[in-house]
């Protein structure tokens, strides 16, 4: 298998008139020998488009691309002995199952012996042994999406490419799938780049997630190093399902103690007094704007905390709650910022109803309002 490593990476599509569109701005990224790597960001970030140059689908328009050592901008795809599956399957409809899996090695002459044994120890893995003599139109969509993993494997590539491989598939073929993906990688001890703007997938696969936006790196780690400590807030808000919430105002003191008071023109909002490591965090930024940020996990019914901290309590609005089986989704509103909280599946609550709910604050964020980074 093989190191990747990219350097000051750019590509910008020209126009006719004016200095063109510049997808890709200048990132560095090393995806380490038998590393899972996720990219993930919105739809425009820059993802698919930094993995169809490492394909070398895409021409380079600035920086390198290294693959075990060896710079490839100028080598052809099919001699960067690396493996794609695409989110279109891709299958050739005229040809067996069999015969899709094995069309890359007969064009490069294998021996027909090797052939058979590459494709079924392909199948093997992937569970096709049945589906070997199929057309791809009689298959589902998740079958159709293995053949195309198969045909990768086996070409034994140094590098697997995935580009959004799962986004034809139905919510439940995509959790499996997902799975076998990850057992795949387990078992072939691959390097593997996998593209997604999914940050489930993201989280449940990478052994490290690159965040992109605009065309650049906002945070590369691994998944629950994103979670608990994201260097942003867009890391923030896009990892996590319900994302962080956000609330907008000052850090003032009161005595010895840092208080973040929200901004709320309609009255009073929240007062919560911060952690002594949360205030060390904010300490340059007293009576200057900031954001605090927690995770709708971490926002509790004071109903189901035992002894829940007053001073870190707050009685809100109900706007919606939306009940998920293993649990609770509480829309509720300060008077100036909506927020999500997450609780027990048992509670039961109207829109407009007030309740109270207290703050964890040992798992709270503060970033700065300007730069977006966190404190």
């Amino acid at each position: 298998m093989a190191k990747v490593i990219i350097e000051n990476l750019v590509k910008t599509y020209p126009e006719k008139t004016g200095p063109g569109v510049t997808a890709v701005k200048g990132i560095n990224l090393t995806i380490e020998d038998r590393e899972f790597m996720v990219l993930v960001g919105p739809s425009g970030c820059g993802k698919s488009t930094t993995l169809r140059m490492i394909a070398g689908l895409e021409e380079i328009s600035g920086g390198t691309i290294s693959i075990d050592g060896k710079v490839v901008n100028d080598v052809l795809p099919k001699d960067r002995d690396i493996a794609m599956v695409f989110q279109n399957y891709a299958l050739y409809p005229h040809m067996t199952v069999y015969e899709n899996m094995a069309f890359g090695l007969k064009l490069r002459k294998f021996p027909k012996a090797e052939i058979d044994q590459r494709v079924r120890e392909a199948s093997a893995m992937l569970g096709l042994d049945d589906y070997l003599e199929r057309k791809p139109k009689a298959l589902s969509g998740g079958q159709r999406q293995r053949v195309a993993v198969g045909r990768a494997i086996v070409r034994k590539p140094k590098v697997f490419l995935f580009d959004e491989p799962l986004s034809n598939l139905d919510a439940k073929m995509r959790v499996s799938t997902r799975t076998e993906i990850s057992k795949l990688h387990a078992r072939l001890g691959a390097t593997m780049i996998y593209v997604t703007h999914d940050q489930v997938e993201a989280m449940t696969m990478g052994d490290r997630i690159c965040v992109m936006k605009d065309g650049s790196i906002m945070q590369v780690a691994a998944p629950l190093e994103l979670y608990n400590h994201p260097a942003n807030m867009f890391v923030a808000g896009f990892i996590g399902s319900p994302p962080m919430n956000f609330f907008k105002g000052t850090l003032q003191r009161a005595g010895d103690t840092l208080v973040f008071v929200e901004n709320n023109p309609r009255g009073a909002g929240l007062k919560l007094p911060l952690t002594e490591a949360l205030a060390r965090r904010g300490a340059s930024h007293v009576d200057k704007p900031v954001v605090f940020g927690i995770r709708p996990e971490n926002v509790h019914d004071t109903v189901t905390v035992a002894a829940a901290d007053p001073q870190r309590t707050a009685e809100v609005r109900v706007e919606v709650s939306e009940p998920m089986g293993a649990e609770t989704y509480l829309y509720l509103d300060t008077g100036a910022t909506s927020f999500i909280a997450r609780v027990r599946p048992t509670d039961r609550f109207e829109a407009n109803q007030k309740v109270k709910v207290t703050f964890d604050l040992e798992h709270a964020h503060l970033f700065n309002p300007a730069t977006e980074s966190a404190l």
